[in-house]
């Protein structure tokens, strides 16, 4: 794909405008707290931070639980703002206060020592659903800490990624060997449709009205689909390598993807370009995720560090402010 000039001019808002430095093995995931001004890190070292946005400070101790020596991989942030949910290698799910810093909840039901590689919560965060390396996803009541959905067996030999869908209705995978993207009843862990690919789907995210689903495979594509006849609409093409992890902002114009080709790109969804060039990292780049506010995102790496970007500056160079707006959602609308 050939790109207008226009869509690819570099910017001097292009390097990050923070740093957190600390961990001390790769940084898998991060939240935004609800505040604007905090992020919570994970990471293979088996911790969580906690940072000051501003100024890369780590705010107060490493979250640890003693159990817990495989790794952190992944985690979540409660709709409410008060509890992550974790994944690790030792197969638990954990549950985080986020005002404290300690585990309050250990689920065990996925096999042990297996990675738990994608967590989400539902709308209404009552539920949390788990997807393994074991294979299965598991939809759990928050409040029993007990299994109320599965194991669903989705045939993927590794789940690599799960998402609610914005209702909760339904649960979309996406996995290894079988290489799809499967969407299952989420009361009754029914499948309900299957999206064959050619490589293993690493990497999910729903638009907020339901109507696209976008996937980041194995080799280094975009595909969007469309949630009604789960045909597929759009193909983003650019990284040279795994797309890790999309994240959408909420108001479905922009896209973040993350990409083990150590860089991560913007794309405008409406046309289905790139914003602009890649934002480069020294290692492979693990997640990518927006504040709320649409002005920062904060990126995951395998160099020990996560990286904050000015996304409303990098958008206002290239005049395209537009794609960080905050829609609408007023009653009346």
């Amino acid at each position: 794909m050939t790109f207008p000039t226009a869509e690819i001019q570099v910017t001097p808002a292009m390097t990050p405008r923070q740093m957190m430095r600390g961990h001390t093995d790769w940084v898998r995931a991060v939240v935004h707290l609800p505040d604007g001004c905090r992020i919570i890190t994970c990471s293979n070292d088996g911790s969580l931070r906690l940072w000051d946005l501003e100024t890369g400070a780590q705010i107060g101790e490493d979250w640890r639980d003693d159990g817990d020596t495989a790794g952190v991989i992944i985690i979540a942030l409660s709709q409410n703002g008060n509890t992550v949910v974790s994944g690790s290698g030792d197969g638990i799910v954990r549950l985080w206060n986020v005002e404290a810093g300690n585990v309050i909840a250990r689920w065990r039901g996925h096999a042990e020592n297996t990675n738990v590689w994608s967590v989400c919560w539902s709308a209404d965060d009552k539920r949390v659903a788990s997807g393994s390396w074991d294979g299965t996803v598991r939809v759990w009541d928050v409040k029993s800490g007990r299994t109320i959905l599965g194991p669903i067996e989705t045939k993927h030999r590794f789940v690599l990624t799960m998402v609610y869908s914005p209702d909760s209705t339904k649960i979309a995978t996406g996995g290894y060997n079988e290489h799809a993207v499967k969407v299952w009843n989420a009361t009754t862990g029914k499948l309900l449709s299957t999206v064959r690919q050619e490589h293993p789907v690493w990497s999910l995210a729903w638009t907020s009205d339901g109507k696209k689903l976008v996937s980041g495979s194995y080799d280094g594509f975009i595909r969007i689909l469309d949630t009604n006849t789960w045909q597929q609409i759009a193909v983003l093409e650019g990284h040279q390598d795994t797309v890790r992890a999309v994240s959408l902002f909420r108001n479905d114009c922009l896209l973040a993807s993350a990409s083990w080709d150590k860089t991560v790109r913007l794309w405008n969804l409406d046309t289905n370009l790139p914003v602009c060039r890649p934002l480069d990292h020294n290692r492979d780049v693990n997640y990518a995720a927006f504040s709320a506010n649409g002005k920062l995102l904060v990126t995951c790496c395998d160099d020990r560090n996560a990286y904050v970007w000015d996304i409303r500056a990098i958008l206002s160079e290239v005049g395209l402010e537009y794609l960080s707006s905050i829609p609408d959602v007023s009653v009346n609308s």
